[in-house]
C-alpha cells in the first residue's frame, strides 16, 4: 500500500497461492487496457523482456528457446516500481539469444497494463483484498471463491461484474463507496451465491433507484450521496437482517417510498433519510427502529398514524424542516412511549408541542420561533434531563415563574441567545449546566440563583451586565461552580466573593481596568483566567493577586491596551502560563 504501482504484478502473485491478505490501497492502479504502452513495441521503459519463443507474450510463432518463465518473472519484478519485496532470491540473467537461430528481435515490451482479468486466479486462499484509492474504472470481473472482505472504494469504477462479488459463500463485507457506479452497472445477479455478507457500502456513487437483488443477509446497507429518488417496490422485502440503513443526501421523495417499503425489515434499528425531499414521515415504519433521522426535508406536519408502527423509538432527528404552529400537533408523538430524545431545531414552531412523550429526556429545539412558556408546557416531561430553547423568542415577561417547575431531573438548561433581562424564577436545584449568554440580561440577585447548590458551569456571556447590576451574595449559594462565563458585559472589575470551587472565569471582553490584590482571595481552585481584550495597562494587575492560588495554569491577557505584566511571587511552585497563551 501507499507505493506508486500503476499495474498489478500478478506473475509474482502466482507464486503466492497461500497469500490471505492483500492490500494495495493508495496506488495508481488502473483497470486492464488503461494503463501506458502496448502489449509489445515499447522501447522506452521496459517492464521485462520480449524473448522469441514467449509467443503469447509478444506475439511470436517461434518456439519457446528458454524452458522456463523463472526468468520472465524475475525480470517483471524488477523492473515495476514498488513490486521487487514480492520476490524471493535474486532474479537471473537471461542467456545472451544471439547463438540462437530465429527471425525476431530482442524487443523491449509492457505486461498487459493494469489490472488483468486474471490477476487473482492463483490466489485460492485469499480472504481480505485492499485495492481502495487507485484508479480502477471496472471491477475486476473474477475475484477468489475464498474472500472475505473486498475493498474496492474510491476509485473510478462505473461496473461491475456477475462473477466480481458473486459466488463467495465466505464474503462478509464489500466496500464500493466513492466511485461512479449507475444502476447499469450493477448486474441484478451481482451479488449471488454471496449469502453471507453483513456489509455493503454504494455510498457516493450515480445510483439513482435502490437496486433489487441485494444480499439477504445484510446487516447494514450504505446508499448515502447517490442519486436515489426511489425505491422499488419489494427491494427491502426480504433484507429481515438489516440492521442500519443510510439513504441520507439522496433525492428521495414522498412517491418514491410507499407503506412496505421498510415494513418487511424486521430487525431494522437504525434509518437515516435525511437531506431528502420529504414532506412528510414515511409510513410503515417497523417496530423494532431505535433511531430515525429526517433532518433536513421539507416535513411540514407529523402524523400519529405514521409513527405508530415504530413504539421502540428513541431518537427522533426533525431538525431543519419545515414545521411550523401546527407541524406537531397534540398527541402528534403520543404513540413513541420510549422516545429519549427529541431533536426540533431549526423549524418554525411557536411553542413547545403539547403532550410530549413521559419518557422523554433530552428536548432539543433551538432555532424556532418560540416566544412564550406556560406553566404547564412541560409538564408531560418530567423525567426531562436536557431541555434546549437557545435562540428562540423568548421573553420575561412571557416566561412563567413556574414553567421548569416540575421538571426535577433536569440537569442541563439552555436558553441562550433570546431576549431574557433576567435570570428565570423557579430553576430545578439539581441543575449542571445554565446558559443564558447572548440575551439582555442587566440584573443578578440572589433570589434568581437561590437553591442551585450542584451548579457547576453557568454562562452568561455576552449581556448588558455592570458590576452594580450583581447583588451582594449572589454567588452564596453556588458552592459547586466550577465554569463562570462573564464574558462581553460591561464589568469594570473582577466580580467579589466568587465561589471556592470555582475553576474557570472568563472576563475577556469587559472594561476591567484593574485587578486588585484581593480579587481572586475566595477562589483558591483557579486553574484558568481569562482577561484578554480588557482595559488593562501594564500594570494593572496587584502583584498579590495570584497568592495563593496553586493551581493557576493560564493566565490570558492579550489584547489589551498594553502588554500587561504578570508578577508571580517566587512561592508560587507552578507558574502560570501569561500573555496570550
Amino acid at each position: 500500500m501507499n507505493n506508486q504501482l500503476r499495474e498489478l504484478p500478478y506473475n509474482e502473485l502466482s507464486h503466492l497461492s497461500a497469500l490471505r491478505t492483500l492490500n494495495l490501497h493508495n496506488n495508481f492502479i488502473s483497470s486492464e487496457g488503461e494503463g501506458l504502452g502496448q502489449v509489445c513495441g515499447v522501447h522506452e521503459v521496459p517492464s521485462t523482456l520480449c524473448v522469441p519463443g514467449f509467443g503469447q507474450l509478444c506475439g511470436s510463432q517461434q518456439q519457446p528457446l528458454l524452458r522456463t518463465e523463472t526468468w520472465a518473472v524475475a525480470a517483471v519484478a524488477l523492473r515495476r516500481d514498488g513490486a521487487k519485496h514480492l520476490l524471493r532470491g535474486p532474479a537471473r540473467s537471461p542467456p545472451d539469444p544471439s547463438p540462437y537461430p530465429h527471425t525476431g528481435s530482442l524487443t523491449a515490451a509492457a505486461p498487459p497494463p493494469g489490472l488483468p482479468d486474471e490477476a487473482f486466479e492463483s490466489l485460492g486462499q485469499l480472504q481480505h483484498l485492499y485495492v481502495a484509492h487507485n484508479q480502477l474504472s471496472v471491477a475486476p470481473q473474477f475475484l477468489p471463491r475464498s474472500l472475505r472482505v473486498a475493498d474496492l472504494a474510491a476509485n473510478q469504477v462505473t461496473e461491475i461484474f456477475s462473477l466480481t462479488f458473486g459466488e463467495k459463500p465466505a464474503l462478509r463485507s464489500v466496500y464500493l463507496h466513492n466511485n461512479q457506479l449507475g444502476n447499469a452497472g450493477l448486474p441484478p445477479d451481482a451479488f449471488q451465491g454471496s449469502e453471507a455478507i453483513t456489509t455493503l457500502s454504494l455510498s457516493s456513487n450515480r445510483l439513482s433507484y435502490l437496486p433489487p437483488s441485494l444480499p439477504t443477509s445484510l446487516e447494514r446497507l450504505h446508499l448515502q450521496n447517490n442519486l436515489i429518488s426511489k425505491v422499488p417496490r419489494g427491494a427491502l422485502s426480504r433484507q429481515t437482517q438489516l440492521r442500519e440503513l443510510y439513504l441520507q443526501h439522496n433525492q428521495l421523495t414522498d412517491s418514491g417510498l410507499d407503506a412496505t417499503t421498510f415494513s418487511k425489515l424486521h430487525s431494522l434499528e437504525y434509518l437515516d433519510l435525511s437531506h431528502n425531499r420529504l414532506t412528510m414521515v414515511p409510513a410503515g415504519l417497523p417496530k423494532t427502529l431505535t433511531i430515525l433521522h429526517l433532518g433536513r426535508n421539507r416535513i411540514r406536519q407529523v402524523e400519529a398514524a405514521r409513527l405508530r408502527g415504530a413504539r421502540g423509538l428513541r431518537y427522533l432527528l426533525l431538525q431543519h424542516n419545515e414545521l411550523g404552529a401546527t407541524g406537531l400537533p397534540a398527541r402528534a408523538l403520543r404513540p413513541l412511549r420510549n422516545l429519549h430524545a427529541l431533536h426540533l431545531y431549526g423549524n418554525q414552531l411557536e411553542h413547545v408541542p403539547p403532550a410530549l412523550p413521559r419518557r422523554l429526556w433530552a428536548l432539543l429545539m433551538p432555532h424556532n420561533h418560540v416566544a412564550a412558556l406556560g406553566a404547564r408546557d412541560l409538564a408531560s416531561t418530567p423525567g426531562l434531563a436536557e431541555l434546549n430553547l437557545a435562540y428562540n423568542r423568548l421573553t420575561s415577561a412571557r416566561l412563567h415563574h413556574r414553567a421548569f417547575h416540575r421538571l426535577c431531573a433536569l440537569r442541563c438548561l439552555d436558553l441562550a441567545g433570546n431576549q431574557l433581562t433576567q435570570v428565570p424564577a423557579g430553576l430545578p436545584g439539581g441543575l449542571r449546566t445554565l446558559r443564558l449568554q447572548c440575551n439582555q440580561l442587566h440584573t443578578l440577585e440572589p433570589e434568581s440563583l437561590a437553591g442551585l447548590g450542584e451548579l457547576q458551569e453557568l454562562r452568561l456571556a455576552h449581556n448588558r451586565l455592570r458590576i452594580g447590576d450583581i447583588g451582594p451574595g449572589t454567588w452564596h449559594e453556588l458552592q459547586a461552580l466550577q465554569v463562570l462565563d462573564l464574558s462581553h458585559n460591561e464589568l469594570s472589575f473582577v466580580p467579589p466573593d466568587l465561589p471556592e470551587a470555582l475553576e474557570e472565569l472568563h472576563l475577556q471582553g469587559n472594561r476591567v481596568g484593574h485587578v486588585g490584590p484581593e480579587a481572586f482571595l475566595s477562589t483558591p481552585r483557579l486553574r484558568v483566567l481569562i482577561l484578554r481584550g480588557n482595559r488593562l495597562h501594564m500594570t494593572s494587575i496587584a502583584e498579590e493577586a495570584f497568592l495563593g492560588l496553586p493551581h493557576l495554569r493560564v493566565v490570558d491577557t492579550a489584547d489589551n491596551l498594553e502588554q500587561v505584566l504578570v508578577r508571580l511571587p517566587s512561592t508560587t511552585q507552578h507558574r502560570p502560563r501569561a500573555g496570550g497563551s
